[in-house]
């Protein structure tokens, strides 16, 4: 059985059971079984699938892992958490997010107006709202009137002209004034693809000189009991821990120090994300456990807290690809094999072929486990040979498709009688015998990072998980853009099953796609998202809820602002009625391909 890295990944959320791709829950259903659900009601394209009861799991063991943390050090502080709504805003995602996390007290993090109106709208009261990032004064007088609506909200200022509309809005203004927080730029820097986040030179925060002047400016307007956070992001999925420790140490430090000067009212450090998802299926690239990252926060700050004299700090985290990424899978069909037609039954053999062709047969023909990988070599010499042939005019057409055919079928065949051990040795010629999978779905909606940052994700069949799998596979998804491709690596090789796609469905699923994804896609040749559904379950049973279909193209145009009523006007004056009826059912239907696996 090939597990395709799912006990790296999988976190026991998913795993393999008699060839089939299962979620760990409840009656454990297999994904190919709720694809075929929803294929059922009609809807076509590719599919989103979410899972709120991840997310949930999710939010359990991130205050888990605090308050076991402040169990272990007794420590006298309290944990919070927020979700930034920049990692995922959309609703089929967020409304049950926010609900699984109404008894943890879970809040939200908005970094801009539109995002703070969805915290003001269904943050729960009480539960703590944050508002990082660059404001203006339209967006800080919001601040104030999420206070008046009950709102417990802390503005983060990026900068000193932030505080100075904060002091702007509460003169101007008989609203409640919001709670302050302060970011600061450390010296220290995270790692990974998301290090400059943080560190000296990062976008964000206010220097140690900065730090002072805005202390020294709510002291002098008797504003600093307003002031009840530091906080601090050092990168997102960070893979080592030591960067967190170097960055505790000089935030622990700064808070110390403010309390000292007169900050009595600040009681929080807010660290930001950090907490590593695994995106790899090849090998651990996380270089600490869970726990370990709790500990090391509560420990640290608590002996800076003994060493300065001050009280202990209630901790804030923004881990938001923590909590969303393995939420969310999405599954694809297979379209096309682009070697499909080198298949036996295509075979132009002649009475009398040239000897090459003879020979390819004959190692065709004898091919067994001891001679697999030298007949395979032989018949890519062979090919090569022939191909030259056909350039010099000594063979023919024919002869150079039966010299292609041959050599496939030598090369799958050997495939199929060697150990997977043996694949070490098949990465030599791997750009010779690799497959094409065309994929119905979009890199450049689906999986933006991928084409943009080179992210990782988790890839697997989710069926034929009992068999060998024999193609080295190269992905094609159905843009016309050549960077619609996430290329065969031999260093990281993705090997999936030679079918035959006109007698059985083959369905990939992308993993841990639940953060940024979703918001950060875009309309390439303008595709809209995927069809998107929420798998739920109630008494254990499952159940398709909030079922999002993919834009019809008639809705994408009018969303880039074409004249959609133009549209049809001009298409209308071109036809007959019978075939513009036809044109305007294809006007609302979406833009992904039509399969027998669709309907």
């Amino acid at each position: 059985m090939h597990t395709y890295g799912i006990d790296i990944w999988g976190e026991d959320n998913f795993i393999i059971e008699n060839g089939l791709a299962k979620l760990n829950y409840a009656s454990k259903p297999a994904l190919v079984d709720i694809v075929r659900d929803i294929r059922e009601q009609d809807f076509k394209g590719p599919l989103l699938l979410r899972f709120p009861h991840l997310t949930r799991l999710q939010i359990e063991k991130l205050y888990t892992l605090y308050n076991n943390a402040i169990n272990e050090y007794d420590y006298k502080g309290k944990f919070n958490a927020v979700f930034p709504l920049k990692v995922n805003q959309l609703p089929n995602f967020l409304l049950p997010l926010i609900k699984s996390g109404e008894e943890f007290g879970y809040g939200l993090e908005a970094g801009s107006k539109a995002e703070l109106f969805l915290a003001m709208t269904y943050n729960k009261i009480g539960a703590p709202i944050t508002i990082n990032g660059f404001k203006d004064k339209e967006m800080i007088h919001l601040a104030f009137i999420a206070k008046k609506m009950g709102h417990n909200i802390t503005v983060i200022i990026e900068g000193l002209n932030e505080l100075k509309m904060i002091l702007e809005v509460e003169k101007e203004t008989s609203l409640p004034t919001p709670n302050v927080g302060i970011r600061v730029r450390l010296f220290n820097s995270g790692g990974g693809a998301w290090a400059k986040s943080g560190g000296i030179d990062s976008k964000f925060g206010l220097s140690s000189t900065e730090i002072l002047e805005a202390y020294e400016l709510l002291k002098s307007n008797n504003l600093l009991h307003y002031l009840t956070m530091i906080h601090f992001h050092i990168g997102s999925a960070m893979t080592n821990i030591k960067p967190l420790k170097k960055a505790l140490k000089e935030s622990g430090h700064i808070y110390a120090e403010l309390k000292n000067m007169g900050a009595t009212n600040l009681k929080a450090i807010n660290i930001g994300g950090g907490l590593a998802v695994e995106y790899s299926q090849y090998h651990r690239t996380t270089q600490y456990h869970l726990q370990e990252f709790a500990n090391d926060v509560i420990f640290t700050l608590k002996n800076i807290a003994k060493q300065k004299g001050v009280e202990e700090p209630n901790i804030f985290t923004e881990s938001g690809r923590f909590i969303s990424a393995n939420s969310t899978v999405l599954v694809t069909p297979v379209l096309e094999l682009f070697s499909a037609e080198y298949e036996l039954s295509n075979l132009r053999l002649k009475e009398e072929n040239p000897p090459l062709i003879e020979e390819l047969n004959e190692l065709y023909k004898d091919m067994n486990g001891k001679t697999a990988l030298e007949y395979m070599h032989d018949s890519m010499d062979h090919l090569e040979s022939l191909l030259k042939l056909f350039d010099l005019g000594y063979i023919d057409l024919q002869d150079r498709s039966n010299a292609e055919i041959l050599a496939q079928l030598i090369i799958k065949k050997a495939i199929s009688l060697l150990e997977i051990a043996d694949y070490e040795e098949l990465k030599r010629i791997d750009n010779k015998i690799q497959e094409k999978y065309l994929l119905n779905f979009s890199i450049f909606q689906s999986l933006p990072d991928f084409w943009g940052i080179n992210q990782e994700f988790p890839i697997m069949p989710i069926t034929h998980l009992d068999k060998k799998p024999t193609r080295s596979a190269s992905l094609w998804d159905i843009t016309c853009d050549s960077d619609g491709e996430i290329e065969f690596n031999a260093k990281k090789p993705l090997y999936l099953h030679d079918v035959n796609l006109e007698k059985e469905e083959y369905y990939l699923a992308f993993f841990n796609v639940g953060a940024y994804q979703d918001t950060l896609g875009m309309r390439h040749n303008l595709f809209s998202h995927p069809t998107e559904v929420n798998v739920v379950f109630e008494n254990n049973e499952l159940k398709l809820e909030k079922i999002i279909e993919s834009q019809k193209i008639i809705d994408i145009l009018e969303d880039i602002d074409y004249d959609t009523k133009e549209i049809k006007k001009i298409l209308k004056s071109s036809l007959d009625k019978s075939t513009y009826v036809i044109l305007k059912k294809y006007l609302n239907e979406n833009s992904y391909l039509k399969t027998s696996w669709s309907h």
